[in-house]
């Protein structure tokens, strides 16, 4: 099977998504450090895969979302 991607393309898919994955992996580390939580682990996940480690740890660990309770600012 061919695929309809010319080179230029590719790099741009390449380039964007270690950007984003390294993003997501410096905001994790900073959070997690400044919140208490192991910040190395959360950094080197948030390198790996994007976007379930920054959910699991916005829901699980911030707790953004909380059961029973409205959300206020």
């Amino acid at each position: 099977m061919r695929s309809n991607l010319n080179p230029e393309h590719t790099a741009f898919l390449i380039i964007g998504s270690a950007a984003a994955l390294l993003a997501q992996s410096i905001f994790l580390f900073m959070d997690a450090r400044k919140h208490g939580h192991n910040h190395w682990i959360w950094g080197i996940l948030g390198l790996i895969q994007a976007p379930f480690p920054l959910l699991v740890y916005l829901l699980a660990f911030r707790k953004i979302w909380k059961r029973g309770k409205s959300f206020e600012h």
